[in-house]
């Protein structure tokens, strides 16, 4: 597997970018930011994973989203890693 230095979503899934916007925001915020209704009427990171893979265009915007979150210095390139659930654990988590 090639090294991508220049891609800050490469190695990062979709369901671990969601964790760190919805962390980072919270629904509301997300939801002001991406107008698309799995943000803004009953979110969860379900259904707005399913609707994001379908939806091009979402995911797109989204996917900015993160990468401005990231050039704003809120998150490192991999602070939205955790493993497998999706969560941090452990004392140090919020």
């Amino acid at each position: 597997m090639s090294t991508q230095p220049n891609n800050p979503l490469h190695g990062i899934t979709l369901e671990n970018l969601l964790h760190a916007l919805v962390e980072h925001y919270g629904w509301d915020g997300l939801g002001r930011r991406v107008a698309i209704r799995c943000f803004t009427h009953e979110p969860s990171i379900a259904s707005s994973l399913k609707f994001l893979r379908r939806t091009p265009w979402a995911r797109a915007q989204v996917e900015a989203l993160y990468v401005d979150m990231l050039d704003d210095g809120a998150a490192g390139p991999h602070s939205a890693q955790r493993g497998r659930g999706g969560r941090a654990g452990g004392a140090f988590s919020r």
